[in-house]
């Protein structure tokens, strides 16, 4: 699939192994990864690093093929989920990056039109929420909030 923003194609990649064949190598029971990540969700840890962590440490290739559930799933039902998706608090976290340094440099059109298209992802992403139910209906983006959701 082309890149949105780039005209360039998108990124080669592994194929996963098929779905069909058992983990039996994993270390782990369901019932261990889930405490893991209820653990790990209790931190404070986003559900990206417990993923990263569980495969790196743990040799969980897939917690979706050892428990049955995603990640972020689990952390629902313990009442562990960020208030905020991680893909879009870090699009503002980015955009608050850009403005700061827009205030600085102001003669920056690289970085306006960077601005623009950062905007533009966190426009859509939050209408796509919104329509899921994920955020409620009256949330909105504010670049003036977006230091606090950054910080």
């Amino acid at each position: 699939m082309a890149r949105m923003h780039s005209r360039k194609r998108g990124k080669s990649e592994s194929t996963r192994p098929p779905a069909s064949a058992p983990l039996d190598w994993v270390p782990l029971s369901p019932e261990e990864v889930r405490e893991l990540i209820v653990k790990m969700g209790k931190r404070g840890v986003p559900p990206s690093q417990i993923g990263i962590e569980l495969r790196d440490a743990y040799g969980v290739p897939l917690v979706k093929r050892v428990v049955g559930k995603k990640i972020t799933q689990i952390l629902r039902e313990e009442g562990l989920e960020p208030p905020l998706p991680e893909d879009l608090r870090s699009l503002i976290r980015k955009a608050h990056t850009i403005r700061k340094h827009l205030e600085i440099h102001r003669k920056d059109l690289q970085a306006k039109k960077g601005l623009q298209r950062t905007e533009s992802k966190i426009h859509r992403l939050v209408k796509y929420y919104k329509r899921v139910g994920r955020l409620p209906p009256d949330w909105k983006y504010e670049p003036g909030r977006a230091e606090l959701i950054a910080g």
